[in-house]
């Protein structure tokens, strides 16, 4: 990779972040190979289609695949940078334990194809420290390549973490202007990450080294999860004493110097469910305020079950519409979503009383199997269900007028319907927080 000639780019990993970061990549003029262990996956992109939602992606990914600057394949090849945007998912042993086996697994591929002058990029979020055992790792395979940190000589190939700071519905948006931070193993190692970075992100890129890059991805979601862990025990206890929780928090974000989040049936997603356990593992002695914020964000979502089905008891012959699956409004990511947990514990007590309404699911999840539940629309929702409890604040359930909800049991633990009659009205019920 020399002046201004265009690298040879190769994602590893075509999903939530992989896919939008290879059509970024190849927008800016690079040409890109997807590399993904599902053909299905690849047979759809080198159609110029995608399999997931994201806002304006479909068009991207079809122009650069029509100009020939993004394909896909089942199998590496040499490339002059490679980025890994692969799932950090819990090891299945019940502790919360990163599992980043397939990070492992994708640098084994990318060792077997590298060359002196590349730069390896990870991307995926990471305990504190995996960047420089994934380095460990393609050193002890390529021994004929010198790696940075592991040698006193100028190495061969530079290797750097780089994590995304993104919201699924606004990917590409945020992928271009958002901050960077690109930790080096080494400072050389960041400066040529920081080169590749520059040619498509419109934000700064600040250089860091490997372990901190890391660790300032994890705390990002970390505090995040601690401010809704803040709002969602405030809604238990509003519950407990009869208060309204959207009225007091919006009284009490007034004060020049409070802002306190909006509370939800929980916390979801691949990042901020997932990520503050990074840190528990890595420091179980020093974390309790961590782990107590994970501990109420998950407790969250059994107070809306026990909510719900004391709701649906109450009302003993009414069907049950039960309002989104997804983690977050508007997307079709349903991820560690505290809605899809909460539909299908009720939808395993109700059964074929019960019917799901989420516009951005073609199907109902495995889960859902077996139960007799039914996925419906929301119109439909409103005709026939006379228990509605709104799990997700899709734009599509926000724009209901309180006519068609006149009458109706409402259970809303997004805060979406605030003209919805008091409880024991004689025209309705409402149950909030």
């Amino acid at each position: 990779m020399q002046g201004d000639s265009k690298p040879q780019v190769c994602v590893v990993g075509l999903g939530y972040i992989g896919l939008p970061t290879a059509a970024i990549v190849a927008r800016a003029g690079c040409p890109v190979l997807g590399l993904d262990v599902t053909q299905s996956v690849v047979d759809t992109i080198n159609r110029g289609e995608i399999h997931i939602e994201e806002v304006d992606l479909d068009g991207l990914v079809r122009g650069v695949v029509q100009r020939g600057l993004l394909r896909a394949s089942t199998v590496i090849e040499p490339a002059d940078v490679f980025v890994i945007a692969v799932p950090t998912p819990f090891a299945k042993d019940g502790h919360h334990t990163p599992d980043v086996s397939y990070v492992m697994a994708a640098a084994t591929e990318v060792a077997a194809a590298l060359k002196s002058g590349d730069t390896v990029i990870l991307e995926s979020t990471s305990p504190v420290g995996t960047t420089e055992a994934m380095r460990d790792l393609m050193a002890g395979l390529r021994p004929d390549l010198k790696f940075p940190g592991v040698t006193r000589e100028t190495p061969d190939v530079a290797i750097a973490y780089c994590p995304e700071r993104v919201l699924p519905g606004r990917i590409l948006e945020e992928l271009a202007n958002n901050d960077r931070s690109i930790g080096g193993i080494t400072p050389r190692c960041a400066r040529k990450a920081l080169a590749f970075y520059k040619r498509f992100v419109r934000g700064a890129c600040v250089t860091t080294d490997a372990r901190s890059a890391e660790m300032t991805k994890l705390v990002e979601n970390a505090y995040r999860d601690v401010n809704i862990a803040f709002a969602n025990e405030l809604s238990m206890v509003a519950d407990r004493m009869g208060l309204d929780v959207w009225e007091v928090i919006r009284l009490a974000n007034r004060h020049p110097r409070v802002n306190i989040l909006q509370p939800g049936p929980g916390v979801g997603g691949h990042c901020i469910a997932v990520d503050p356990w990074f840190i528990v593992h890595g420091a179980p002695e020093d974390t309790a305020l961590i782990r107590t914020a994970r501990q109420v964000n998950d407790a969250k979502m059994h107070h809306v079950i026990e909510r719900s089905v004391a709701l649906i008891e109450a009302h003993p012959a009414a069907r049950i519409a039960c309002l989104g699956l997804a983690f977050k409004a508007n997307i079709d990511d349903f991820r560690e979503s505290p809605a899809r947990f909460v539909a299908a514990r009720i939808a395993r007590r109700y059964g074929a009383r019960v019917d799901i309404v989420e516009p951005y699911a073609a199907a109902l999840p495995v889960e859902f199997n077996d139960t007799g539940a039914s996925l419906i629309d929301i119109d439909t929702a409103l005709e026939t269900c006379d228990v509605l409890i709104v799990l997700v604040d899709h734009d599509v359930f926000r724009v209901v007028p309180l006519a068609e909800r006149q009458g109706k049991a409402v259970y809303d633990t997004r805060g979406i319907w605030p003209d919805q009659p008091e409880p024991d009205a004689a025209n309705g019920l409402r149950l909030v927080g």
